[in-house]
């Protein structure tokens, strides 16, 4: 190994997005003030660490993915550890502390990080420092920060631990000086996601709650616009206070401009998950009329020349540009205008602080700098504190520069959340508050993270429109605000809306195959299949679709599938099939008008529709949402999932429905079967663990 075994420990992290890469790296990067050497590895790298014979304590960052999952680059050694034939003190020798990171908006919070935390208590793995669960939905630093904090003083003691077992106790004198004088408990921190319970302090001062910062608390009562805290200007105590910043983060990246020009990269080379595919775009159809809240769209992919493969409820993912505009005012603010097409060399700068720096995966080594702004970096990706810090030393202005510095430090914590994080601001906007702020080419390929694909839910049946793949979407919008100049459609949504525009058509024959435009426009695509989302094995089993919105999208796919084995195989049985969709004008945004077809052939049993802002005239008024049709039909919905073991699936937004539809099913178990509401929670979290109440759900 390289590091020194008196003070070393092994860093493990896995991730899908580069969260828990950049954590283990500002981990890593601290252990040196601390007089601790970290050995970092990739879980993946399964050939460069041991844990069977691992003797240091061992830190684990563990993001989660998909509905649960450890991310693709633990899988490994999820599948490894899971092995039923392990003895249950086959890792009694290890001693490690693990955080996970997660978003509470997802049913399985942090599972990513309590699988492998499980699995290693299972084995005999001993913690010598508490978990922390980091969430996403309310800011990761938030648990992340103090995590870390504490994290030395354990990693200290658990050294000298382990060294005294060895007899080797004149070899620790160094360490343990250094933690003689603190409690033998201080490291034993309870983090939790729930933010209400994590308090930091600032010098001297008293403990306080950091969500409890709210706006309204920071003298609202003048009314001057100055005493107004905002992206650019920050008021007492914030301004007058002394600031702990993060350390500079060191520098390891060099950027050098080549005289020869090239051909950049092809796009699959920037992906790691497999097989990529050019396909052409077929059909596109607005499903929505022009004065509808949303705009929602259909596209039609051409598959049959490729060896794309895929079932109704599966996802895949679409490889999409950075905004052209953005990408041009970038190169603007860059002072690189006339350069975009020039070719550069990326490569580690000689000489860097930075421990084990490499060139990241998803920067090419040579390439245009228009290519690397446009399809390799997330450029609207919400920048960290690090980047914040890095930030600081590129602004000449000195008030530009103390507001960096507040929105990075622990002081500003809540401004870094409200101004920052929940105000979704990206670089292109710090650029625009702060003018006097002029970063370099290599600054941004440090600290931006990779730009990723956008996933999509299937909405077709490969058995009903063979070589074809349909997905639906909402063409997002992002409207102007305090900290946001200028208002934006979605990355990947807004792209192929653009994309598609020439080939679009009404949408009466959105269900039918015909109606194809010979189109040019091609988009790459890579599967990304759902494990557990899928239709039951046995089709006799009955099922409940619910899918308000663009939710109804997987569903289509379902239904297509079972009419055409209903078509193939007369002789078998097939259960009772409901769908609820939901949306706010029937003549508006009813997406799917077709489904009546469903319902007259017989694939479709029952079909629910409610629109929740359409005004009614009728004595009782009609349902407004989904999880109310659901209640009207509570004998039904019990009766199927109770009594004939069938299955129910939920697909739309998260906060505003996926909840409440999960609420609404608690009710009806509890009132069909004359329970208290607890053991109701127990029976729905029993559907779960079964997998026959299944989830597709976004943010």
């Amino acid at each position: 190994m390289c590091c020194e075994s008196k003070r070393r420990f092994l860093l493990l992290y896995a991730t899908q997005k580069g969260q828990a890469k950049a954590i283990a790296e500002e981990i890593c990067q601290q252990a040196g003030a601390h007089g601790l050497e970290a050995d970092m590895h990739c879980l993946s790298e399964m050939d460069k660490y041991n844990l069977e014979t691992e003797k240091d304590p061992v830190v684990i960052v563990i993001s989660t993915t998909g509905t649960g999952e450890p991310p693709d680059t633990a899988r490994k050694f999820v599948k490894k550890i899971q092995d039923k034939t392990l003895p249950p003190d086959h890792f009694a020798h290890l001693q490690y502390g693990l955080l996970g990171l997660g978003d509470s908006e997802y049913m399985f919070f942090c599972n990513g990080g309590r699988t492998v935390d499980r699995r290693l208590q299972e084995l005999g793995a001993q913690h010598f420092y508490d978990t922390g669960l980091a969430d996403d939905c309310v800011g990761l630093e938030l648990v992340v920060d103090p995590w870390i904090d504490g994290l030395w003083l354990a990693l200290k003691e658990a050294i000298q631990l382990q060294k005294e077992k060895e007899g080797m106790n004149s070899a620790v004198d160094a360490v343990s000086s250094s933690i003689s004088t603190a409690p033998h408990a201080v490291h034993e921190l309870k983090l939790s996601s729930k933010v209400q319970n994590l308090k930091l302090e600032d010098e001297g001062a008293r403990a306080s709650d950091i969500l409890s910062q709210k706006l309204d608390d920071i003298n609202l009562a003048a009314p001057a616009r100055d005493t107004e805290p905002s992206l650019v200007h920050s008021v007492p105590p914030l301004s007058q206070s002394a600031l702990n910043i993060p350390a500079l983060p060191p520098e390891y990246i060099e950027v050098e401009f080549q005289d020869t020009q090239g051909e950049n990269p092809h796009l699959s080379s920037l992906i790691s998950e497999g097989t990529t595919f050019e396909v052409p775009v077929t059909k596109a159809v607005q499903l929505t009329r022009e004065d509808a809240i949303k705009t929602a769209l259909l596209l039609e992919l051409d598959i049959a020349d490729t060896t794309f493969e895929y079932e109704p409820g599966d996802a895949f993912c679409v490889i999409c540009p950075n905004n052209v505009s953005e990408v041009e005012e970038l190169l603007h603010m860059l002072g690189l205008s006339e350069k975009g097409d020039d070719f550069v060399c990326v490569k580690v700068k000689q000489g860097t602080k930075k421990k084990g720096a490499s060139r990241p995966q998803h920067i090419p080594e040579r390439s245009a700098i228009k290519f690397i702004l446009t399809w390799c970096l997330e450029i609207r990706a919400i920048p960290k504190k690090a980047f914040l810090r890095a930030l600081v030393e590129c602004t000449s202005d000195a008030g530009e520069k103390r507001r960096l510095q507040e929105l990075c430090s622990r002081q500003g914590a809540s401004d870094y959340t409200h101004f920052i994080r929940d105000s979704n601001v990206c670089l292109l906007d710090l650029l625009y508050a702060f003018p006097s702020c002029k970063p370099s080419l290599s600054l941004l390929i440090e600290h931006l993270p990779k730009l990723q694909a956008r996933s999509y839910s299937v909405s077709s049946s490969n058995l009903y429109q063979p070589g074809r793949l349909r997905f639906v979407f909402n063409v997002v919008e992002f409207p102007a605000g305090p900290s946001r100049p200028v208002s934006r459609k979605g990355l990947c949504t807004g792209w192929l809306a653009e994309l598609v525009a020439p080939l679009l058509h009404p949408s009466k024959n959105s269900l039918d195959t015909r109606g194809e435009s010979s189109s040019t426009e091609r988009i790459s695509i890579f599967p990304r299949p759902n494990n557990a989302f899928h239709l039951p094995a046995d089709p006799s089993v009955p099922l409940i679709m619910v899918g308000p919105g663009t939710g109804i999208s997987p569903f289509i796919g379902f239904l297509q599938h079972r009419q055409k084995l209903r078509e193939q195989h007369a002789d078998w049985e097939f259960g009772e099939t409901w769908l609820v969709f939901g949306c706010r004008h029937r003549d508006r945004d009813y997406l799917f008008r077709q489904l009546q077809c469903f319902l007259e052939n017989g694939t479709l049993t029952h079909l629910k529709v409610c629109f929740s802002r359409d005004s009614s005239t009728a004595e009782v008024a009609p349902p407004k949402y989904v999880q109310d049709v659901l209640r009207l039909c509570a004998k039904e919905v019990a009766r199927v999932l109770l009594k004939e073991r069938g299955y129910f699936y939920v697909c739309g937004d998260k906060k505003h429905m996926a909840d409440d539809v999960s609420d609404a099913i608690v009710d009806i178990l509890s009132m069909e079967m004359e329970a208290d509401k607890l053991e109701a929670m127990k029976i729905l979290a029993a559907l779960r663990e079964e997998k026959r109440y299944l989830q597709d759900v976004w943010s």
